[in-house]
């Protein structure tokens, strides 16, 4: 019942101010409606309502063709980064340790809320979903977009969920007549990570229809770690021997004195315990840098076909079509797996007795061995089929021309991950087992196991030491499926209900029935714990939502003195999911120009995120997160809060308890360690869906006596509530012993040595989140001079708060200016909260001649301290939420791109261009290598080098 009030008594009120803007206005001159009538209406992102109006009541950011292309970037992605409002995707080409059929994607995320809370629409419909509710921008072909709009406020009650952060709508082309092939190649200063793209597009209009068909093909090379400084080490390189992991030679504890001995290097006769020598944990003689086998930024390939069709059956009616395909491959490396008795996949295994590679014959003998010679690899295949069908046209209505759409939208994608270097533990098992001599070699004992291929495995030798025989044996090469399908079906009507003196009265409403399923399909041997890469369960599960919606706009004002304009916008949508029940959420907007050049613009909107099918219905995975116990008696709370300390010792954690990394050693600085033992996680059918209120107010002010000038300012505020959130170790951790609420205590228990032992990060309705900053843009087009056209645009961000509530008695915490690890040290689950966010951009064109020059600004972020006297130029700096004392400032960074272009005579359009042309680099984070996503302490945001490309577009 509140949808139909709120709109009854707009449509009422409106009523009543038509006697009453009939004679407020009778002195002045009537609008020329004609005028009005005879201009073409658009449809902007935000609202339903056509309208002659391009300045709307809400902040709307536009990027046109051109626009796109002085970026000198070919993924969809990476063009929306650079808008200052986007913070750093959920999952980036950097985020190595990243694990799901999601990884490979490419994500954006406004608002710094999530790639989760932004709705992506194509052509004002609803692209494909994962089963963990974000969409791959990389399946959108770059070549096909006619512009891109982001509106940056909630916008649940016109397009549904997921709008919480903001809506990016692909607006692709119409019309195309003739061919055009691009191709562009780029590649970074150190000569990898090379881009390659071709695309064709070719079009052919008539009098009734309209055909565009396009094709692409990207090939992105990977960037490895071991190619850089900033990247070669896993802390960098100012503390290059730290982070060091377990290492290839094989290292064995005495199972009478508990001491732990490593093979000498080179040495193959590990079953004799004089080619050992004692482990030292802290030098790094016996460790390894695992950085050196790992990717930096996955590569990947991309093939894309789109084809689009209107035919305009009568002057009213329009039948339309549009179908794309696109089949996406990526991968990922990993150092080997650092396969153990103690800890992980591995518990439980131990070199027989009776194994001839036992230096400890007679005893079951723990061992760590890390498997270089056999790193892990992640491929991703990820097909999507996309199809739009409908129809559309216009009527006449109470004297008004009427607008009304019909589509059905109908999308699936199939994701096939396939791993290797993961070790199938019952093989495993047996390779370790009792050995025999047989003609002179060893084999194993087993005559049945032999005949199965089984073979003999010297895992305490060095590298070179295991022949491939054995590799072949151990390894496991496991597989992955998931599939998502969307079925939607709409229908939209909007058109003029009666004219008031300041304008038309229009409406606009629509029904969507859609229907959301799909499923996950483990590798069944990592499903069911027998090898060393991270299980989960199966996921299966659907539901179905039933929306309608109405919007109302009423002009209430027109060409008065102090009301130029003045209007409101009314807007509810009522949703009914069949897994959680109902909701209805409103939005209010106000736009009032009180002279010409002046317009006020203001919304209030509710919002809602609904649980994703993964979120309802996804099987129980495995992690190894990043984390800082609290009861490490040297970094952790108990070292200076004696309620925690207490806490500690009451549930049995040692004096002077040491949190250990995964090779053993205890940790070394403020940012925690990542655990040894993998940590659970999964859905919940419980959970409700986020709720949010947003509000928006701004400013566009364009002087008539400046032509080409305009400026925009806009304040937001959102308010996010309920948020559906994995309960991450240091959250839980804090939660027990530093807030004292023991039902977070239940999560986790410890080992008899005090060590975390197993914790649940199982999702909740947990916490609250607000947001608030100014958007400003200032855009000038000169005028015409005899030395050709320019054109200046900066567009700014400037972040005020960011204010988070883990949950219950948690403090809040506004985390704007740090870098923060998206792993819980500051709660705020995302990178990169900058103050400030600024583009400054100046392009020209004289004739054939084009060049623009382009800097991104990033401020300064704190970031925590390496250790309380190392890197920590704010040593007495305590920052709410962030574990430990003291944080180190890190400086503001500016990147600069020039881009130069040349039209032929031929109608060729060369362009050849650098980003990041000064090599700027950005600093070290190591709130970055805290994240746990196996990244070194480089910013993703940042250039890592000077980015060279050229480019060469072609018209038939």
């Amino acid at each position: 019942m509140k949808q139909k009030t709120l709109l009854a008594t707009a449509i009422t009120a409106a009523l009543l101010l038509h006697s009453w803007s009939v004679a407020a206005q009778d002195a002045a001159p009537a609008a020329d409606q004609s005028k009005a009538k005879s201009l073409d209406t658009i449809t902007v992102t935000g609202s339903r309502i056509r309208s002659v109006d391009v300045e709307t009541s809400q902040p709307v950011f536009t990027m046109d063709r051109q626009a796109i292309q002085a970026t000198g970037l070919t993924n969809v992605n990476d063009i929306l980064a650079r808008m200052p409002s986007a913070g750093t995707p959920d999952i980036t080409p950097q985020d190595t340790l990243s694990s799901g059929a999601d990884v490979g994607g490419r994500y954006v995320n406004i608002r710094n809320l999530g790639s989760q809370r932004t709705l992506v629409l194509v052509n004002g419909r609803r692209w494909s979903t994962s089963l963990s509710g974000l969409t791959d921008l990389s399946t959108i072909p770059v070549a096909m977009i006619d512009r891109i709009e982001v509106l940056k406020d909630g916008a649940s009650s016109v397009y549904g969920a997921d709008a919480i952060g903001g809506v990016v709508n692909i607006i692709t082309r119409d019309r195309f007549e003739g061919s055009e092939v691009n191709a562009y190649y780029g590649q970074n200063e150190k000569g990898d990570g090379q881009q390659k793209n071709v695309d064709f597009t070719w079009g052919h209009n008539t009098e009734k229809n309209s055909l565009i068909l396009g094709a692409s093909y990207q090939d992105s090379k990977p960037m490895w770690n071991k190619d850089r400084e900033e990247t070669r080490y896993a802390n960098g390189p100012r503390h290059p021997q730290d982070g060091y992991g377990l290492g290839p030679y094989g290292r064995v504890v005495d199972p009478n004195t508990g001491d732990s001995y490593v093979i000498n290097h080179g040495s193959l006769d590990t079953g004799n315990l004089a080619n050992y020598h004692l482990y030292d944990p802290t030098s790094t003689a016996d460790k390894y840098n695992t950085q050196q086998d790992m990717t930096f930024r996955a590569g990947s390939k991309l093939k894309t076909l789109f084809v689009q069709d209107r035919y305009k059956v009568t002057d009213n009616i329009t039948l339309r079509g549009a179908a794309s395909y696109s089949e996406r491959d990526s991968s990922s490396q990993l150092s080997g797996y650092p396969f153990q008795t103690a800890a992980g996949r591995g518990d439980g295994i131990f070199i027989d007795p009776n194994s001839a590679y036992n230096p400890f014959p007679g005893s079951q003998t723990e061992f760590y061995r890390r498997t270089v010679e056999m790193p892990r690899v992640t491929w991703s295949n990820s097909k999507l089929a996309h199809v739009d069908l409908g129809a559309e046209g216009f009527f006449n209505f109470l004297g008004h021309e009427w607008n009304w759409d019909a589509t059905y939208t109908y999308a699936k994608t199939k994701i096939r991950q396939r791993s290797t270097g993961n070790i199938y533990l019952p093989n495993a098992e047996k390779a370790l087992g009792p050995t025999s001599v047989v003609d002179g070699q060893v084999v194993c004992a087993d005559a049945a196991d032999r005949a199965a291929g089984c073979v003999p495995w010297n895992v305490l030798a060095g590298p070179g030491g295991t022949p491939a025989s054995v590799w072949n044996y151990v390894n496991h090469i496991g597989t992955d499926r998931q599939t998502s399908q969307t079925d939607d079906f709409t229908a939209n009507l909007t058109g003029g209900l009666f004219d008031l003196p300041a304008g038309t009265v229009s409406i606009a409403g629509g029904i969507e029935h859609r229907r959301e399923k799909g499923s996950f399909r483990p590798d069944w041997a990592d499903s069911a714990g027998l090898t060393t890469n991270l299980a989960s369960a199966p996921t299966n599960g659907s539901y179905i939502v039933n929306e309608a919606y109405l919007e109302l706009d009423v002009p209430l004002l027109r060409d008065l003195p102090g009301a130029q304009e003045l209007g409101v916008n009314v807007a509810s949508r009522y949703s009914h999911y069949s897994n959680f029940g109902s909701t209805t959420n409103n939005k209010y907007s106000f736009r009032w120009r009180p002279f010409e050049d002046l317009l006020v613009r203001g919304t209030y909107a509710e919002g809602f995120r609904a649980p994703t099918i993964s979120d309802l219905y996804g099987g129980t995975g495995q992690s190894f997160e990043s984390f800082l116990d609290p009861c490490d008696s040297m970094y952790g709370a108990a070292a200076s809060n004696a309620a925690v300390a207490s806490r500690c010792a009451a549930a049995g954690v040692p004096a002077n308890y040491r949190q250990k990394d995964q090779a053993g050693a205890p940790i070394n600085s403020n940012n925690g360690g990542q655990t040894p033992t993998p940590f659970l996680s999964g859905s919940n059918p419980n959970l409700k869906p986020e709720q949010s209120i947003t509000r928006t107010v701004g400013l566009v002010y364009s002087p008539h006596y400046v032509s080409g000038l305009d400026f925009t300012v806009d304040y937001y505020n959102i308010y996010v509530k309920n948020i559906i959130t994995s309960v991450i170790a240091t959250d839980i951790l804090n939660l027990c012993y530093l807030q004292n609420n023991a039902s977070f205590c239940d999560r986790f228990s410890r080992g008899a040595d005090g060590s975390i032992a197993n914790l649940n990060e199982s999702l909740s309705n947990l916490g609250t989140l607000k947001t608030e900053g100014y958007d400003v843009g200032i855009h000038y087009r000169l005028p015409q001079t005899s030395f050709g056209t320019f054109r200046i645009a900066s567009d700014s961000t400037y972040l005020t708060k960011y204010e988070t509530v883990s949950g219950p008695g948690a403090p809040a915490v506004n985390a704007v200016g740090f870098m923060t690890s998206g792993n819980g040290n500051l709660n705020a689950g995302t990178m990169g909260l900058y103050r400030l966010r600024s583009n400054l951009q100046l392009d020209w064109d004289y004739k054939d001649f084009g060049a623009s020059w382009t800097v991104r600004y990033y401020s300064g972020l704190k970031d925590s301290c390496w250790d309380s006297t190392t890197e920590c130029n704010m040593p007495d700096y305590v920052a709410p939420g962030l574990t430990g004392i003291g944080v180190s400032r890190k400086g503001s960074v500016a990147f600069n791109d020039a881009q130069f272009r040349y039209t032929a005579p031929w109608k060729g359009v060369f362009t050849v261009g650098v980003n990041n042309i000064f090599n700027k680099k950005g600093p070290y984070y190591y709130n970055v290598t805290a994240s746990g996503n196996g990244s070194p302490p480089y910013n993703p945001a940042f250039d890592i080098d000077r980015y060279f490309y050229v480019s060469y577009n072609q018209k038939f």
